[in-house]
């Protein structure tokens, strides 16, 4: 009976839980459509649309001051414009100006590989305008490495076909488009009907001899040395699916680029999220064995699902550097508009719905994000309930601990976890007293506080307390949960996110997937976290991406909208399994205070698991408030010691670069500005 009771009790319990957190989602969506009724109502007003010249005026002087304050001076502002210009130089060294010199043409043309591949181009044409056909046929024509061919299937109706068929019959009577035997290496086949994007594609299969495969659009132009690059990975890397770095240009002109899109080496929850890989795709013709190029149900996304099929069975996926695509935006392309081929959205939540199912993932929800139509959030099923041990770490700061634990039993609608709070040190009575009431209170189920020196422990041999260590605070609060998986959380955060665990927790019960982390803000909501980068910053250890953005920010290329791969999280906020956690040895204690996450982060890695950073995990971090800034006075020193052994300890990783970063950014910036420095030495690497 009394069994009985409490189930009725937790049940009732949960009840409430539940209906307090329903009401409280309809009142944010009441306000929601309160304000935007109110928005609307103003922005249709004839007064309101007739001072917008006024209010842009405006809106410029506040940005001018607020960069003054985000730069700490006028001296900050002139510094970051100054630099801007200099970007906006260096970025015209990636168009016409970074085509080979005829010095490097002659020594690229003249080059011997030890494999040196036909490179089937396939083209599928539909009524492709002249000037268009012909830049794309002169940039494959003008390639440094010779051993090509170019498929060309033609889809044109009846009043485009006769002058797409004669310029292409024009240049496969040019000599550059021979081959030392003299025969064309220009094919051509003329289709009895248009089947779209993905069956022209098919068609220029048929026509293909080569070993290799590459996927080309009949409006874009190709760097004049990318095939000699692509032949490099080959090589030197045994390639067999590869990729570059590309831009968007406007109209005829290369050098008019819009957009510049750097990408990460592969990584595969980005791949699902969002196709960054995209242009210029050649792959080892193998990797068709059994299946087909270019699906037909999937057109308008053909080649996000292609690239998640192959990549699939790639063993050696070599991202090159480079820009070395140029995608034309004009009317009509998907380049200029993603709404000119609205189909192209089903068909990409549809290949990679199809690809998740491949690998085993049932109910999961592909939605769209606020960054881009075709750049996703996957919600992947929870398994279960496992018990989750929130381990925070916790010296005086009373308020900062009440706050932070206070948002996770209000907020969270998850509710199998335990609260592990690891006291180390603190001596004010205000802590002392909070540590009385939650042993007490109505969290007493909940929350454990355990003492870091308790009987001892952890002391001198002259029974002092040593130097703070946060990584043996961390391991020791580990120690004592009995969760199956483990959030790492400062005492100095708030939960923002309902559903923080659940969207951390997905991630986290992959078998592939090590540490996970979340987005942090500043209490201003500007950025604090959003995924650690190699080599950022001035100590060449690591450093947040995106550091000190608007918390709306979009991010570069949309990544601050969808979960992607990175080397490192912070801290701050990290979950992962206990056995993951186990496996690896938990925090390394060498690192008494920084850089320990990014090492523990990169022992996963080394042991093979991916670490994640989700965006849909919210959390506000008053960061350093309970620890003090790193690079003052005595903290600066131990830091400098700390990064010397983590660039010592870390050297082949750190000397590679960051997997996630690509080379072209600046190391000395957190906000992907182009590295304007080494932009010359990267074209010859």
């Amino acid at each position: 009976m009394s069994e009985e009771k409490d189930y009725k009790t937790a049940y009732e319990r949960e009840k409430l839980k539940s209906a307090d957190l329903a009401e409280r989602i309809a009142e944010l969506e009441d306000k929601n459509q309160e304000l935007q009724f109110k928005l609307d109502r103003i922005k249709n007003n004839p007064i309101w649309k007739a001072s917008t010249p006024a209010r842009n005026t405006m809106h410029w002087v506040i940005r001018q001051r607020d960069r003054i304050r985000n730069q700490g001076s006028l001296r900050g502002v002139v510094a970051k414009i100054k630099y801007k210009q200099i970007e906006k130089k260096a970025m015209t060294h990636y168009g016409t100006e970074s085509f080979p010199s005829q010095e490097t043409r002659m020594q690229q043309e003249q080059a011997v590989f030890e494999k040196m591949p036909l490179i089937s181009i396939l083209v599928p044409l539909y009524n492709t305008p002249e000037k268009f056909l012909r830049d794309m046929i002169e940039s494959v024509l003008a390639q440094t490495y010779g051993n090509w061919q170019l498929c060309l299937a033609d889809g044109s109706d009846a009043e485009h076909v006769g002058l797409v068929s004669s310029i292409v019959k024009e240049y496969q009577a040019d000599s550059r488009a021979k081959k030392k035997s003299g025969d064309c290496r220009i094919a051509y086949k003329k289709l009895e009907r248009n089947e779209g994007i993905a069956g022209n594609t098919n068609h220029c299969l048929e026509l293909a001899e080569g070993e290799y495969l590459g996927l080309f659009d009949h409006d874009d132009i190709l760097h004049p040395e990318v095939l000699y690059w692509y032949v490099k990975a080959i090589n030197e890397e045994n390639a067999d699916y590869i990729y570059c770095d590309e831009t968007t240009f406007k109209g005829d002109d290369i050098n008019k680029m819009i957009t510049m899109h750097f990408k990460p080496d592969y990584a595969i929850d980005n791949l699902r999220a969002n196709n960054y890989i995209c242009h210029f795709s050649v792959f080892k013709r193998t990797l068709l064995d059994g299946t087909e190029l270019f699906r037909t149900k999937f057109d308008g996304s053909q080649d996000h699902d292609m690239i998640l099929r192959l990549t699939d069975r790639a063993e050696h996926i070599v991202h090159v550097p480079k820009l070395l695509y140029y995608w034309r935006s004009h009317a009509g392309s998907v380049a200029s508009d993603i709404s000119a081929k609205p189909y192209a959205i089903d068909a990409a939540k549809g290949a990679v719905a199809d690809h998740l199912r491949r690998h085993g993932y049932d109910h999961f929800k592909i939605t769209s994000t606020r960054a881009f139509e075709t750049i996703f959030k996957i919600t992947y099923e929870v398994i279960g309930t496992p018990k989750i041990s929130i381990v925070i770490p916790n010296c005086e700061h009373a308020e900062d601990l009440r706050r932070c634990i206070s948002s996770i039993y209000e907020k969270s609608v998850y509710d199998n976890y335990e609260i592990i709070v690891v006291e180390n040190g603190s001596t004010g009575s205000e802590i002392k007293g909070y540590y009385e009431e939650l042993k007490t209170g109505s969290l007493k189920d909940i929350v454990k506080v355990v003492d870091f020196y308790e009987n001892g422990a952890h002391l001198s041999q002259d029974g002092s307390r040593p130097a703070f260590n946060y990584s043996a605070v961390v391991n020791y609060g580990v120690s004592h949960s009995t969760g199956e998986y483990v959030i790492l959380l400062n005492n100095d955060t708030q939960v923002i996110t309902v559903n923080w665990m659940e969207e951390l927790l997905m991630y986290a019960q992959r078998q592939d997937v090590g540490a996970v982390g979340a987005k942090l803000y500043f209490p201003d909501r500007k950025i604090q976290h959003a995924g650690v980068v190699l080599k950022l910053g001035a100590h060449r250890t690591a450093g947040h991406s995106h550091y000190g953005q608007a918390g709306m920010n979009l991010g570069y290329m949309g990544r601050l909208c969808y979960a992607q791969d990175v080397s490192a999280v912070t801290g701050a906020c990290l979950m992962v399994s206990r056995a993951k956690y186990d496996e690896v040895g938990g925090f390394d204690e060498g690192f008494a205070v920084s850089l320990n996450d990014v090492d523990f982060c990169l022992k996963l890695r080394n042991k093979g698991y991916l670490n994640v950073f989700t965006p849909f995990a919210e959390l506000f971090h008053y960061e350093s408030l309970s620890r003090g800034l790193d690079l003052e006075g005595k903290n600066a020193e131990r830091y400098e010691i700390e990064s010397e052994h983590f660039r010592t300890k870390w050297k082949d990783v750190l000397d590679k670069g960051d997997p996630y970063y690509n080379p072209n950014f600046s190391l000395d910036r957190s906000d992907f500005s182009l590295n304007v420095e080494g932009y010359s030495s990267l074209r010859t690497q």
